[in-house]
């Protein structure tokens, strides 16, 4: 039986989150490509002040390591570690939190007052609901709602 995406991204995690926790990084996301051919890991890490090069580069050494003892990936692949960047997405009600008093962009699944597009300071994340002011207006949108949202940049 071969391995799919799924169980070698699963096998990643079980690797990677105790060498991110005693590092205090935490993982933001994992992406594995190209199974059966020259694959792409991308591993997205983060922590309160912000990952350096050397974090991404110390998690790349260490986690080559252990990919390589114990052959979690078959065939050859090209291991990328970075940040989730500044405008990264918002992916769980943690981060939303997190980024309370930040701007962010949420485009939702069903319109919400004849719109679905939505750019203003994230105010709170409370009962499943973000609330977000945009352009002096408070919006509530049910978690369920949102396609997709990420940090804007404040220029």
């Amino acid at each position: 039986m071969g391995l799919s995406e799924d169980n070698i991204i699963s096998n990643i995690k079980e690797l990677l989150e105790p060498l991110l926790y005693e590092k205090n990084l935490e993982l933001f996301d994992i992406e594995f490509k190209g199974l059966g051919s020259k694959g792409i890991l991308r591993v997205f890490i983060d922590k309160e002040q912000g990952v350096t090069v050397n974090d991404c580069a110390q998690i790349s050494r260490e986690l080559g390591r252990l990919l390589e003892v114990h052959d979690v990936i078959p065939g050859s692949y090209t291991l990328e570690i970075s940040s989730p960047g500044l405008t990264r997405a918002l992916k769980k009600p943690s981060d939303y939190l997190r980024y309370k008093g930040k701007t962010v962009k949420i485009k939702t699944l069903e319109d919400i007052e004849d719109r679905k597009v939505f750019k203003g300071i994230l105010l709170d994340f409370v009962d499943e609901t973000v609330s977000l002011q945009t352009d002096g207006v408070n919006y509530l949108i049910p978690y369920k709602n949102i396609e997709k949202a990420n940090l804007e940049l404040d220029l």
